[in-house]
């Protein structure tokens, strides 16, 4: 299918310049409508976007509409829109092609996922045209993202596996989870050895999975919260606008966090370390730079009397 795509983009583009084959656009778009696909094109001097029917059908809009660009970038969701932005830059910087799969919500309300793939016409090397397709993959999208839901949960926490966070640290330009991270919370529970040795397993399965529950209720706009280690545990949060109350928010938290755990007609203890690191102001964030400077914080919280500490 992506071969049938690309091979079709290049032949669309041959059609969009030449206004005396119209039929082979109107060929074209009969056979595009069978995958929900359509051709564009960006004239870069002026920002004119030329569609096929097929892109009409996908931003729900009207064929006799003339597209706008400054508006239909609106219509992305804010994710997708500032890699849409990136991506499309350094194509036309570099006169290169790129492919992007990216969320919009159509004029009627609906939202969807559309897959963009895009190649640069140029002249003495400079990009004069964008130019490619867009299809609607927003079937595929959903059976992805239930299968790395699946892939990429803890089954016993219902939080985020290690691999979630391990794709964090690798740092992938276009992984969403990077975007407006402001700082990155480890926690560690304490005694749960204890537990383990005192009530059996099953209790301490007991532990970690209302520990993994309180921290999805606790922080409910975290960028990811993930079950790292055994009894590890990591947060992202996003950007702060104070330093100070984040860290005043964090510690306020921990007693709801580590309340006894009713099993059995028992009450388990639960303590808990922590370990708080802000993330730099430079451009780029460092996540391995992150995860060193949130784990020292948690390493000297456990050494010391506080349960919280922030690394300096």
């Amino acid at each position: 299918m992506n071969q049938l795509v690309r091979r079709a983009a290049f032949e669309v583009d041959s059609a969009l310049r030449d206004d005396e084959v119209p039929n082979s656009l109107e060929l074209y778009d009969q056979a595009a409508s069978l995958v929900s696909a359509g051709a564009w094109s960006c004239d870069l001097s002026s920002e004119r976007l030329a569609w096929t029917s097929g892109v009409f059908d996908l931003f729900g809009l009207a064929n006799d509409q003339t597209p706008e660009r400054h508006d239909i970038v609106e219509m992305y969701g804010e994710e997708s829109r500032e890699l849409l932005e990136r991506r499309r830059s350094h194509a036309i910087e570099t006169c290169s092609g790129f492919s992007l799969d990216a969320n919009i919500v159509r004029a009627d309300g609906i939202e969807r996922w559309i897959r963009i793939t895009a190649a640069t016409r140029s002249s003495n090397g400079r990009a004069e045209r964008l130019y490619g397709m867009k299809q609607d993959v927003t079937d595929d999208h959903a059976r992805w993202e239930a299968l790395r839901a699946q892939a990429e949960c803890d089954p016993l926490t219902g939080v985020a596996n290690r691999a979630s966070f391990q794709r964090f640290l690798e740092r992938r330009d276009d992984e969403p989870v990077l975007d407006c991270v402001g700082a990155l919370v480890l926690f560690d529970m304490d005694g749960f050895k204890q537990v383990n040795d005192w009530w059996g397993h099953a209790a301490g399965d007991a532990c970690l999975s209302a520990f993994g529950k309180r921290l999805s209720k606790t922080f409910p706009h975290a960028r990811l919260v993930s079950r790292i280690g055994g009894d590890e545990f990591a947060v992202l949060l996003p950007q702060v606008s104070s330093r100070c109350e984040t860290e005043a928010a964090v510690r306020s938290m921990i007693g709801n966090l580590q309340s006894p755990v009713p099993w059995n007609g028992d009450m388990l203890p639960i303590g808990v370390s922590v370990g708080l690191a802000f993330a730099s102001e430079e451009p780029e964030l460092d996540p391995q730079e992150l995860f060193v400077a949130a784990d020292r914080a948690l390493y000297n919280a456990k050494e010391s009397t506080s349960s919280v500490l922030v690394c300096a």
